[in-house]
Order: C-alpha cells, then sequence, then structure tokens
C-alpha cells in the first residue's frame, strides 16, 4: 500500500510534536498546527489532529491579551501555557528541596531532601529547558542529562541561582 509523503511516525511521536509545538508557541488554530507540524515533516489530517487534541485533553484558554490558545496537561499536571506558574513552581521546589549540584561533563547530579527527586525533577521537566534533554530521577538524586558541556554549567547557575531566597524566575 503506497502511503505518498504521509509521515511514518507513530501517534505517541506525533502527539509529542503537537505537545512541543503548543508549548513553545501561542497556536490558536488546527491549521496554524497543521502547518507548523507539516514544517516538522509531520502531514496530519484534519480529522486525526482534531482526534490527537481531545485524547491530549487540550482546551483553548484566554491569555493575558484576550486571545485563545490551545493548552494540553504536561506530565506533572500542569500545562504547557503555565509558563511563569512552572518556573515559580522550579524555584520553590528548588530553594525547598535542592541541596547540592554536581557537574560532571554534560550532566548534572542533583542531591534533594530524602524522598523528593521526583518532585524536582517533575518540575524541571514541565519548564522544558530547551538545554535539557530529560531527567532521571531515584530517591534523593536527580541526573540531569544537558544537551552540551555548555548547556550544562547554564543550566546548573540557572537552578543554583533560583535555590537561593530571594531570587527571581526572571
Amino acid at each position: 500500500m503506497h502511503m505518498g509523503d504521509r509521515s511514518t511516525q507513530t501517534p505517541a511521536a506525533r502527539r509529542e510534536a503537537i505537545r512541543s509545538i503548543l508549548a513553545s508557541g501561542s497556536i490558536g488554530s488546527q491549521k496554524d498546527l497543521r502547518d507548523l507540524l507539516r514544517e516538522q515533516g509531520i502531514d496530519v489530517t484534519q480529522a486525526t489532529l482534531s482526534r490527537d487534541l481531545v485524547d491530549m485533553r487540550a482546551t483553548k484558554i484566554r491569555v493575558a491579551d484576550g486571545t485563545r490558545i490551545y493548552s494540553v496537561p504536561d506530565i506533572d499536571g500542569g500545562a504547557t501555557h503555565e509558563g511563569e506558574a512552572g518556573h515559580e513552581r522550579l524555584q520553590k521546589w528548588c530553594q525547598s528541596i535542592l541541596v547540592t549540584s554536581i557537574l560532571v561533563d554534560h550532566q548534572l547530579v542533583l542531591r534533594t531532601t530524602v524522598g523528593a527527586a521526583n518532585l524536582l525533577a517533575s518540575a524541571i521537566d514541565a519548564v522544558r529547558l530547551d538545554a535539557v534533554a530529560g531527567t532521571i530521577a531515584g530517591d534523593d538524586t536527580i541526573l540531569v542529562i544537558c544537551r552540551s558541556s555548555e548547556d550544562a554549567q547554564q543550566t546548573q547557575s540557572y537552578l543554583m541561582d533560583l535555590a537561593e531566597p530571594g531570587s527571581s524566575t526572571h
């Protein structure tokens, strides 16, 4: 069966691309979302996109300027457009549970209070820092895998700055 130029990505990969696009911009229409997916080589019908948005529990939210944009729940229960709230949550966890940070090449080893590693790792994941490829959490230790050594240094500085009382998320 010939599929033409249709993407061979799995539904999960397509939905992750949708989540990433919605998290990085203010998308107000399915047409705009389809165009951005197409730019990434993902050709999807409007019906499939609509089903994906329903399955992902996407909703339209009104932002500060009054426009309505798509938002989807994130892994930690936050939403893709809770950017400010996500950074505030990360700051709160850094200040209350981050103990130390050790830089190892392009990775960070973060120590937290006992039993709190998943909270901080989830907060790091939720803000979707470009420098961070992913996190792995144990009981009191988090491995933060960054895209480069420079990214790891910048991420370490950012997290340790957030951990300081009175720091700002901006």
